[in-house]
């Protein structure tokens, strides 16, 4: 329980309260909330403040409009190809930020092969369109819409059949049941996915610095690194007073998100669930709709960016004549970019596998053991993971940029900071699923084995650890998936020869190389697709729920 204890506060509870408990600190002239009140009243930061709201705002319409409307049609309508469907949905989900920025900052450039071939590209020289607050809103709407797609899969997965055969009963026909009777026990959870997508918004860092930055739409995530980058841990009481306003932020939207769940949701009967209505001849246009959509939002970008990684400069027509492969050989003969390989895969292995093996006894002591610390380091586990990585980063910055007491050195500018970092931020993702299967667990092994004087080691390993193993070892593999192209934390943490892959193409893109950028996230993305495959196969035999693409 030490070590456990230990690990949590070290890996993100201590250097959060930390960090509030500066920002809440006295300004130069002493006074009460001296450095919050400084911060508040700065022109800067009320103007990215205001550009915040105003783009997480517009992002919760789109993500909330596409979400309902790709669940409705992939959850009601008897569509052909529905679970194939249901994942393009969901793959902004797994594609890194700011690998979905680039892609679309190809797809609508003047120089787009995917939309010169359609005719709709801007004139030569034109700004791209998605340097704008407008553009930021839009691509963070799409970036978060699968989190109004799932809560709401996942509540028309629960609707009765006696319900709607009710209905049918009484004459009702489809368009008046979707009206009266879906969309009113759908509503609470494409509420609560909208405010789920408004926190993560928040919190965003990829999308504004791709697009925001040159677009010079400053936003609270942006203007943190901007101010780290250019004045350094010097400015670190202004940006942690920034850092609590966007935590503030999240945390309000996440209370909010409990009261809509707490006071809207209607309980329904259990029983027979609603597999959906009959097309009949609108199956095949409907079906043609869906499809456009979703590769217009999932697989367009992508081909857009796999066009300019096979460019040899930026405005070369793309042809099978002018097709190449220097880029992608460039990025791996580049010795930054296989160091950035390397140090992603070394700190997103070590991630998932230190997750994992913590995961395991911190929720058997919390669910088996009934141990009440334990259950509260579960709890106590989760504000590294909910705050904004921005947050994070800044509380690893002040907690570990003296030397360390006793050991006398710091960790600060080190790949130490960068995982430890990784470790408080993605926890609870091993964690929820290894608890998940702990609870489903028979108890009556563990009190058998207790009974016959099984010591606890022995009954963790021998009984809690193989029935735990699948769930850990799929959350480990999440952990890696997403850690390997993490650029929030990253941003803020690197140095050099600590560089990772998003801290690479995100400083390609920033100095004009895009072809390097778009070759290295093509490379990135077959190995995350390979991933995902891993990962799949492996969450055939896992509770629903564990996979965000098998949550139904």
């Amino acid at each position: 329980m030490a070590l456990l204890a230990c690990f949590v506060l070290v890996t993100g509870l201590a250097p959060l309260v930390r960090l509030f408990a500066l920002a809440l600190g006295p300004g130069e002239g002493g006074e009460a909330l001296g450095l919050l009140r400084e911060t508040l009243s700065s022109r800067a930061f009320n103007r990215a403040l205001g550009n915040t709201l105003t783009a997480s705002g517009g992002s919760v319409l789109i993500s909330a409009a596409l979400g309902t409307a790709l669940a409705l049609a992939t959850g009601l309508a008897r569509l052909p190809g529905r679970a194939l469907l249901g994942f393009l949905a969901l793959s902004p989900l797994l594609i890194p930020s700011q690998i979905m920025a680039l892609a679309w900052i190809e797809l609508m450039g003047s120089g787009s092969a995917v939309l010169g071939a359609l005719g709709l590209a801007p004139a030569p020289g034109s700004r791209n369109p998605l340097y704008s607050g407008a553009g930021v809103a839009w691509l963070m709407g799409i970036e978060h819409m699968p989190l109004v797609f799932i809560a709401a899969r996942a509540s028309l997965s629960g609707l009765p059949l006696d319900l709607i055969e009710a209905a049918r009963i009484s004459g009702a026909g489809s368009a008046r049941i979707l009206r009266c009777i879906v969309l009113p026990l759908t509503l609470p959870a494409i509420a609560a996915g909208s405010v789920l997508a408004f926190a993560g918004a928040v919190g965003n860092f990829g999308v504004p610095a791709l697009l925001g930055i040159p677009g010079r739409f400053p936003v609270l995530t942006t203007l943190i690194y901007q101010r780290l980058n250019g004045f350094g841990p010097g400015v670190i009481g202004s940006v942690a007073a920034m850092a609590l306003v966007l935590v503030a932020l999240a945390a309000g939207a996440l209370v909010l998100r409990h009261l809509v769940v707490r006071r809207t949701a209607v309980p329904v009967t259990a029983g027979r669930s609603f597999a959906g209505f009959e097309t009949g001849p609108w199956r095949w246009p409907l079906a043609a709709a869906v499809w456009a959509v979703l590769l217009a939002l999932s697989v367009l970008p992508i081909l857009a960016l796999t066009t300019t990684a096979l460019l040899p400069a930026l405005g070369v027509p793309f042809g099978f004549e002018t097709a190449t492969l220097r880029n992608f050989e460039s990025a791996l003969a580049s010795p930054a970019i296989r160091r950035a390989f390397a140090n992603s895969f070394l700190l997103a292995g070590a991630a998932g596998l230190v997750s994992a093996l913590v995961a395991l006894p911190l929720a058997w002591l919390a669910l088996t053991a009934r141990n009440p610390l334990a259950r509260a380091l579960s709890w106590l586990a989760e504000p590294a993971y909910v705050v904004p990585g921005t947050v994070l980063a800044l509380a690893m910055i002040l907690a570990y940029l003296r030397p360390l007491p006793l050991l006398g050195f710091s960790i600060y500018g080190t790949g130490a900071i960068l995982l430890v970092a990784y470790l408080g931020r993605f926890l609870p993702v091993s964690l929820r699923p290894v608890e998940a299967a702990l609870s489903a667990l028979d108890p009556a092994l563990d009190e058998a084995a207790r009974i016959h004087g099984v010591s606890p080691l022995r009954r963790m390993l021998g009984i809690a650890g193989p029935a735990a193993l699948p769930a850990a070892a799929a959350g480990a593999l999440v952990i890696f998936m997403t850690a390997i192209n993490e650029l929030t934390l990253s941003a803020l943490l690197w140095s050099a020869g600590n560089e990772t892959i998003g801290v690479q193409i995100f400083s390609l893109q920033y100095e004009g190389n895009s072809t390097a950028a778009a070759a290295l996230s093509v490379l990135a993305l077959a190995a995350v697709a390979i991933l995902v495959l891993v990962a799949d196969r492996l969450g055939r035999s896992l509770p629903p729920g564990t996979l965000p693409w098998r949550a139904d």
